[in-house]
C-alpha cells in the first residue's frame, strides 16, 4: 500500500550523502531526483524513501511520533545497516535486537532528526 515515505531536510547535500550510503547497504539507490529532494529505492514500482527540503519554504522539523522503518531480509542487514547509520553520524534510539517475538530491529535518527528502524522478521 505504501508509494513512498518522505522526509523534511534542512541540508540536502548532507542528507543526500547520509542515505547514498545508509541505504546502499541494502541494495538501494536513487530512483527520483526532483532538485529539492531525491527518493532512494530499489525499483520504480516498489516503496522508496524520499528526503524533501520543505515545500513551504519554512524549516523542516520532526515530527513527534512518526517514524520510517526500512524492512530487510536478514538480521546481519539490520546489524549492518544500524551500525552504518551511527557511523555516518546518525544518533542511536535503540540498540538492535528482539523486541517481541521474531522481531529484530534498531531504531536510530537521522542527521536531521529523523527516527527510522531498520528491521527483519522471523
Amino acid at each position: 500500500m505504501i508509494g513512498y515515505v518522505t522526509l523534511g531536510t534542512n541540508d540536502l547535500p548532507r542528507a543526500a550523502a547520509f542515505y547514498d550510503a545508509l541505504l546502499a547497504e541494502i541494495g538501494g539507490r536513487r530512483v527520483l531526483d526532483l532538485g529539492r529532494g531525491i527518493a532512494w529505492g530499489v525499483a520504480q514500482d516498489k516503496p522508496s524513501l524520499a528526503i524533501m527540503k520543505p515545500f513551504d519554504g519554512s524549516p523542516a522539523t520532526v515530527g513527534n511520533g512518526v517514524m520510517a522503518a526500512l524492512s530487510v531480509d536478514s538480521r546481519d542487514k539490520v546489524d549492518r545497516v544500524h551500525a552504518k547509520a551511527l557511523q555516518l553520524g546518525g544518533k542511536d534510539e535503540g540498540a538492535v535486537g528482539l523486541r517481541g517475538e521474531g522481531f529484530y530491529t534498531g531504531y536510530f535518527r537521522d542527521l536531521d532528526g529523523n527516527k527510522l528502524n531498520v528491521y527483519c522478521l522471523g
